[in-house]
This record gives structure tokens, C-alpha cells and sequence, in this order.
């Protein structure tokens, strides 16, 4: 069962658990429509209780209400709400079925019924919006939900309300165009002083309404002795409309015994006694007596169930007599149950007055029983869910009766019958029974030891927890689901668990995906131009620079227009956002061919762009790791290179090197010999064994410094062939041909040609360039290390 809830979707899940996700867009409702007058009216039939088979009851007329009715039709149309205050057995409920019926035709929306019996007022908010509106499997967030039922304009009856006070002035507040109808026992609280309700008391009938009453309800006029026994029990009564038609079934019950012959010999032969005032007052016991047994074993599981009665077709299957449905009707005539929203209960103070009369005895039994057949019946395939919701008190009952009695094997039943029906009330969008069930089940599962089932329950609680928007405690559930499951190696229900808490921390403030649900979010666009200079970053986004590829000048010295260099720009992160005045570090890559001149930028053919933003917070980990490699690859060539260098040619002056050719030493040599450019390198000054450039044997003049710039003025810095020995031998000696390359990597002596050749340089030899480091403030050094037959390529200092 899939349903939507607010901006979630959520998939019922008996076994493993319900699964949420956020709500794709395809799955999302439209507006709900409203529902005509036909579909209300029969709406509200199948709301109201069922008619009792069997017994004909008869039609008892509301007496002495007529004022109160019209006062309270006059207040509804003038757009008043009104609370009518009774104690039990008053006639509430029937006074306000009858001023329901005069407003069907005040409002645009109709009258609306609805039963406060064990609701909140969420649990109301919700009821109004599925009676006014069609929208089957989508439950409303709270936003939606309040300003949908904001537009509702109708005539709300809602009878045994049970919250007062600032609850009810907020259930008020978010209907303003209805006007409601409300009747409350005097032990809720009372509302506040700015809620405008009306207050409207009922009082008790007079002694002749009484007596009126009670001969409709004996079916016969009264003789002299009841009259005066019907006059004693007004006064004990206080006029109560439900005691006199229990006093009209106590005389239809004597009448039934005065005609047995059987009880007329019995009594002496003569009639049977009225019942004293005393017993009169407490007539459950009494009533009870000549019911028959299904009817006293339907009053049994009533008892056992806190005054819940079971639905009339339950009965056969609980009491083992397929003519028990007939039971609810004798029950109902006697005046022992009363409607109660979509089923029956006990009269008020029968309840009591039955299990001081020994029909409580069997109490732990009884709920064992009908837990064991709910759970059956509310897990059968056939059974749909609005059933198993209209049995949701009963449910309820039995299973606060069965961890209470802490018998062996009632946990274990309240377990299977809450796993059988909190589904079902989930799918039939009756959460606040879901959520009861739900707590009654964890707390079983924790009193028989099932650690499995306690965990399931954790995991319905976070779910609805998150559902209805309370972050806290869903985090709070789903981390003990989890730690359970993780208990019993349970990976379906860890990964179910870890999903909806994902998600939970999706939704918690501060998250980079709050707030997104339902949105194409996220998506910033990102900008080429850097942060403005003195700008604050954003300590909770994340930034990321996007490498760059640009292209170098061609090297006008080799005359080949079509080379080109890569350079990629890695920042260096130092704070969670980098803004564009960090120093990249140059990275060189190959090149196809030798390049030439490059700008004073150290090639890169332009500056660095701005930072663009990140997708994902984690990429601020991988500058920084690409930072510390290339630092690391910069520490290891400047080892190389001082290594390779270490040897003593302090003779050799540094400053009779030119920028754009490179010069070496050899052994056997007595002079320096300058290297010629071979095809794919550039000329640069070759470092001494000391670390300082040789000087060129061209009768040149020395150059002014040695720094990067000017090596980078006169042509760019290049790596030159070479194969050093593991013994950091210098370079081999020179071959006699300039135009001919040995079988190993050798450099080339002098020639005649002028320090910049002019024509086409010979074929190159292969070489290879080493890791590039970063040069300091002094020198600039670079090193060769050696690889086998690798494209040539350029190394430039870090900008």
C-alpha cells in the first residue's frame, strides 16, 4: 500500500517495516475535489453505527428539547458555534441528530459529522478535511491541511468531544468558516473566555416528561404503584432521559416474568416485586439477568474490553453461537450500550456496575480471545482497511488489557495483534490509532522479550514520526530500530531503518538538502568571475574550482606555430569556501611538439578563473588531496634534483649561462660546452653538480639573474636530455655528431651555429622530462629524470 503524505511517499511494509522516500513528482495529488451532497450523505452513513439485526427496537421521541432545539438552529445560522454541556445519559447525542437534520441546507459543505470520542484534535482536523474533500491514499502536511479546511464552510456536528481549553480554541482558529455544534460531559475542560461559544446545559427531564418517557419505553401505561415508584426514581435520577428507559426494560422484564406460570408458582403466585430504589439506581445487574446467553457473554467481553463492544459480526466467532449478532439489539433495548462514533459501548456507569457483579471475573481470558481473533482477522487478505479501522477501539482495548494482565502468552498475543493491525490503520489513514497501536505493540514486544518485533516498532514510530514532521523523535526511534536490528545481523530491516534516517537528516535544519523535497533544487548557477575581494565565505557551502585548460604561445625559437601546452589550475584549500585569490599551483602537461616563449604568467596563456560551486560538500576533501599530491610530487623532484646536484663545480661561473640555452660540464672536459636544441625541448640552463647553472662556451654575454622570469623571457624553461646513473654520475660525453644520436640518451656538444638556430632542428632524441618544483625566491632549478621512449614535454615553475 503506497500513500501519500505531505511531501513523502510512503509504502506500508508489514514485515520489514514502512519504507519512505521523498514523493516523485509523478506520484503527487492534484487537488483534491470536494465531494457532492450524495457522497456526503453517504459518507455519513457508513460513518454512523450499524443498525442491530434481530430486535425491533421502538422509536422513543425527544421530549422537552424542543426549546433547546430551536435556540441552537437559530445560533448555527448565524454562523455561532455552540457547545451543548450534559452529563452522561442526558440526551446529547439525540438532540444533536436532531438539529443536525434542520442544517442540512445552511451551509455550502453541508452538515458534517463527527465523533471526539477518543481524538485529538489533529486526529479531528484530519476527519474534516476526508468528509469535505475526495482524496483517497494522500494525507495532507499540517500546512496543506490548514489551509485546505480553512476554505470549508459547513455545519460541523461533533459530539463527546474530549479536549477544552487552548486545544479547542486552536481547532476553532483553523476553521473559521464553519460553525460547529459540540456536546461535552462537565468533566472536559471548559473553553477559554475569547473562544465566543455559546454554552448551552442540559438539564434533566421534568417528573412528567419522566413519567411520559417511561411509559414509552415499557410499551403500556404505568399502574398506580409504578407511577409512584417512576416518581421516587425521577428524584433519585435527577431526571436522567437513559434511566428511565432502563426502568421502562426493568418492567418489561417483570411483565415478561409475571406471565411465566413457572415464576408465578414460584413467587407464591403472586407478581413479581418492583425493584427498590437501590437497585433501580444500579440496574445493569438486573437487566442483565434475563438477557439471554449470547447476549451476557457479548456483556462479558464488553467488560473485558474496558466497555468496548466488539462489532455485531464478530460476535458468533468470540461467543461460539451463530445467533449472537441478535445480541447487540437486546443489549441496546435494555439501555446497557449507547452509540459511540462508528460502534457500541457501555452505558455510562454500566461498566462498573457489571463487574461489581462478578462479570468481570474472566477479564485476562476473554481479551486473550479476542485479541487472538482479531489478529487473524485484521491480517486476512479480504479484510480492508477502513474495516479494520472502524474496530480500532476494540483493538485498542484489547490490547491495553492484555499488557496489563502480564499473564504468560498475553504480550505475545497484544504483539501479533498489534503487527496484524497497525498496517491496516496506516493504509486507512487513521494514524492516531496507529500511532496507539503502535506504542501498545513496542511495549508488549518488550515485555514478552521479542527483540525483533520491538525494533519494527521503533521503526513505525520514527517513520510516523517523520511523517508528521517531528525530526527529534523520529531520529531518536529509528537509531534504537537500528541498534536492535544491528543486534540480529536483521540487514533488510538495518537498511530500511538507515534509509528513513538518511532521510531524517536530510530534513534536519542546517542540511544542504533541507527543504528541498518536491523542488528541482539545488541547482546554483555558477559563476566564471571570482568572489568579490573581502567577502565573508559562506561557512556552510562548499566550493570547488573546476580545473581549466588554456594553451601556451607557440615557441617563436623553434618556429613551430601549432604547439601547445595544458595547464590545469589546483587550488590550494585552505577553508571550506575558496575564493579566487588563492595561488593555483601550475601543473604542466604534454605537448605534441617543443614549445616556445611563453608569457610572463609561466605559460599558462591566461589567469585562473573563479571557483565555481559544488554539488556535494565532499569535494573540498579532493582539492585538497589533489594539493597535497602535487605538493608532495614538488618536495620529491627538489629531493631528486639537490641530489643530482650535490657535486662541487663552484669553478664554473653561474653568470656565463644564457637564459635560453643549457650548459654541462663533463668530466674529461676543461671548459663548458652548451648544449643544441634538439626537436621536442626547449633550451634551458642545465644545472651544475652545486645546484648552479653552467656557462655556455659561446662568447656571449652572461645574463643578468637566473630567475624563472628570465628564463621565461628568454624562451621558457625546459627539461634537456640526459640519463644520470644510479650513482648520480654527470652527463655521459658528448657525441662527434651533432646530427647523429647514440643508442642511450646523450647531449649534444656545441656547434658553430649561432645560440638561436635558424634553421630546422634536427630529429629529436629521447628524453624526458622530471616532476616539476616549485622554485624559490634565490634560483630556480629543474631536474631530468629519465623515463623510456615518452613524448617530450615541457615543465614550467610554478606561477
Amino acid at each position: 500500500m503506497r500513500i501519500v503524505a505531505g511531501d513523502h511517499l510512503l509504502t506500508v511494509n508489514p514485515v520489514d517495516g514502512s519504507e519512505i522516500e521523498p514523493c516523485p513528482p509523478g506520484e503527487r495529488r492534484a487537488r483534491p475535489e470536494r465531494r457532492d451532497p450524495d457522497e456526503r450523505a453517504e459518507l455519513r452513513r457508513a460513518a454512523a453505527a450499524p443498525r442491530p439485526s434481530g430486535t425491533v427496537l421502538p422509536e422513543l421521541p425527544m421530549l422537552e428539547r424542543d426549546e433547546e432545539r430551536e435556540r441552537l438552529a437559530r445560533l448555527l445560522a448565524r454562523g455561532r458555534s455552540v457547545r451543548v454541556t450534559g452529563p452522561s445519559g442526558s440526551g446529547r447525542s439525540t438532540l444533536l441528530d436532531a438539529v443536525a437534520s434542520d442544517c442540512e441546507r445552511l451551509a455550502p459543505d453541508g452538515v458534517v459529522r463527527l465523533t471526539g470520542y477518543h481524538r485529538t484534535p489533529t486526529d479531528l482536523l484530519h476527519d474534516l478535511y476526508a468528509a469535505v474533500f475526495s482524496a483517497p491514499l494522500y494525507r495532507p502536511d499540517r500546512a496543506e491541511l490548514l489551509e485546505s479546511v480553512q476554505e470549508v464552510g459547513a455545519v460541523v456536528v461533533l459530539d463527546d468531544i474530549e479536549f477544552g481549553g487552548a486545544a479547542l480554541d486552536e481547532f476553532l482558529d483553523a476553521t473559521p468558516e464553519c460553525a460547529f455544534l459540540i456536546s461535552a460531559t462537565p468533566d472536559v475542560p471548559a473553553p477559554s473566555a475569547d473562544s465566543h461559544l455559546e454554552e448551552v446545559f442540559l438539564s434533566g427531564l421534568s417528573r412528567t416528561a419522566g413519567l411520559d418517557l417511561l411509559e414509552r419505553a415499557a410499551r403500556r401505561p404505568l399502574a398506580e404503584d409504578e407511577a409512584s415508584w417512576a416518581a421516587d426514581l425521577w428524584f433519585e435520577s435527577e431526571g436522567l432521559p437513559l434511566r428511565f428507559v432502563q426502568a421502562g426494560a426493568l418492567l418489561r422484564q417483570r411483565e415478561a416474568l409475571g406471565d411465566d406460570a413457572s415464576a408465578r408458582e414460584a413467587g407464591g403466585g403472586s407478581e413479581a416485586p418492583l425493584p427498590s430504589i437501590a437497585e433501580a439506581a444500579s440496574p445493569a445487574a438486573l437487566l442483565a439477568g434475563p438477557l439471554g446467553e449470547a447476549a451476557q457473554d457479548a456483556l462479558r467481553f464488553a467488560v473485558a474490553l474496558g466497555g468496548e463492544c466488539p462489532h455485531q459480526a464478530h460476535l458468533p466467532a468470540l461467543s461460539a453461537d451463530t445467533h449472537a449478532e441478535a445480541a447487540l439489539g437486546e443489549l441496546l433495548g435494555c439501555g446497557l450500550v449507547t452509540p459511540a462514533g462508528s460502534h457500541y459501548r457501555l452505558a455510562a456507569r454500566v461498566t462498573a456496575q457489571l463487574a461489581e457483579a462478578g462479570y468481570a471475573d474472566e477479564d485476562a481470558g476473554r481479551a486473550h480471545t479476542v485479541a487472538r481473533h482479531y489478529a487473524w482477522w485484521a491480517g486476512h487478505p479480504s479484510v480492508a482497511p477502513e474495516r479494520v479501522a472502524a474496530e480500532a477501539d476494540a483493538i485498542l482495548a484489547a490490547m491495553t488489557a492484555l499488557i496489563g494482565s502480564r499473564e504468560a502468552g498475553h504480550a505475545d498475543a497484544a504483539v501479533l495483534l498489534a503487527r496484524a493491525a497497525a498496517p491496516a490503520f496506516a493504509a486507512a489513514l487513521h494514524w492516531g490509532a496507529w500511532e496507539r497501536t503502535v506504542r501498545h505493540g513496542q511495549e508488549a514486544a518488550r515485555l514478552a522479550g521479542q527483540v525483533a518485533d520491538e525494533a519494527y516498532f521503533h521503526h513505525e514510530l520514527g517513520v510516523l514520526a517523520l511523517c508528521t514532521g517531528n525530526l527529534d523523535r523520529a531520529r531518536a526511534e529509528l537509531e534504537a530500530s537500528i541498534g536492535l536490528r544491528g543486534v540480529l545481523a536483521d540487514k533488510r530491516g538495518t537498511v530500511a531503518g538507515r534509509r528513513a534516517l538518511a532521510l531524517v537528516a536530510d530534513r534536519s535544519p542546517g542540511s544542504a538538502m533541507a527543504g528541498a523535497f518536491g523542488a528541482s533544487g539545488g541547482n546554483r548557477k555558477g559563476g566564471d568571475e571570482p568572489s568579490a575581494a573581502g567577502a565573508a565565505p559562506d561557512d556552510t557551502a562548499t566550493t570547488i574550482v573546476t580545473p581549466k585548460v588554456a594553451a601556451t604561445t607557440p615557441m617563436a625559437a623553434l618556429g613551430d606555430p601549432a604547439t601547445t601546452a595544458v595547464t590545469a589550475a589546483v587550488p590550494a584549500a585552505s577553508r571550506p569556501a575558496v575564493t579566487a585569490s588563492t595561488t593555483p599551483t601550475a601543473l604542466v602537461g604534454a605537448s605534441a611538439a617543443a614549445s616556445g616563449p611563453a608569457g610572463p604568467s609561466g605559460g599558462s596563456g591566461g589567469k585562473p578563473r573563479g571557483p565555481r560551486r559544488p554539488a556535494m560538500r565532499g569535494t573540498r576533501r579532493n582539492v585538497v588531496a589533489a594539493a597535497a599530491g602535487v605538493l608532495l610530487v614538488a618536495v620529491l623532484g627538489t629531493v631528486v634534483t639537490l641530489g643530482a646536484t650535490s657535486g662541487d663545480d663552484s669553478h664554473n661561473p653561474a653568470d656565463k649561462v644564457k637564459p635560453g640555452r643549457s650548459a654541462s660540464q663533463r668530466d674529461d672536459d676543461k671548459g663548458l660546452t652548451a648544449d643544441e636544441p634538439t626537436s621536442g625541448t626547449s633550451q634551458a640552463p642545465q644545472p651544475g653538480l652545486s645546484g648552479t647553472p653552467l656557462t655556455s662556451t659561446s662568447p656571449t654575454a652572461p645574463s643578468d639573474s637566473a630567475s624563472p622570469s628570465d628564463a621565461t623571457e628568454s624562451g621558457g624553461p625546459s627539461s634537456t636530455s640526459g640519463t644520470p646513473s644510479d650513482t648520480e654520475r654527470p652527463p655521459s660525453p658528448p657525441s662527434s655528431d651533432p646530427t647523429t644520436s647514440d643508442p642511450r640518451p646523450t647531449t649534444k656538444p656545441p656547434t658553430s651555429k649561432p645560440p638561436t638556430p635558424t634553421g630546422e632542428p634536427t630529429k629529436p632524441t629521447p628524453t624526458t622530462s622530471s616532476p616539476t618544483t616549485t622554485p624559490t625566491d634565490d634560483t630556480s632549478t629543474t631536474a631530468s629524470a629519465p623515463t623510456t621512449h615518452t613524448a617530450p614535454s615541457t615543465a614550467s615553475p610554478v606561477a
